[in-house]
């Protein structure tokens, strides 16, 4: 499934830049960041709950925020895109 996840992490709080690192890392682990706090992932639904369970974890209820936004397996004719054009294909092959 594509998952498009967002975060707000507020960093004016204690701890808060430290958050905001972890919750990219663990999110770069998955997929692809495509803004800021932006990330595209292709992922099983034992991936989906693992992620979601990392970062709620990591992250201070009263102060952040993630949203996932599931757009399921035919997620191309959902997504209309503008300007500078996506780095990779996530269904595509990577070579290393």
């Amino acid at each position: 499934m594509f998952v498009l996840i967002t975060y707000d992490v507020n960093t004016e709080s204690e701890g808060g830049k430290k958050r905001l690192r972890k919750v990219a890392k663990e999110c770069e682990k998955y997929g692809q960041r495509v803004q800021c706090s932006v990330f595209e992932c292709v992922l099983e639904p034992a991936q989906y709950e693992m992620l979601k369970s990392e970062l709620t974890k990591i992250m201070n209820m009263e102060k952040d925020s993630v949203r996932f936004y599931s757009l399921g397996q035919k997620y191309e004719t959902k997504i209309q895109e503008f300007g500078r054009k996506r780095e990779f294909d996530h269904e595509g092959i990577l070579l290393f």
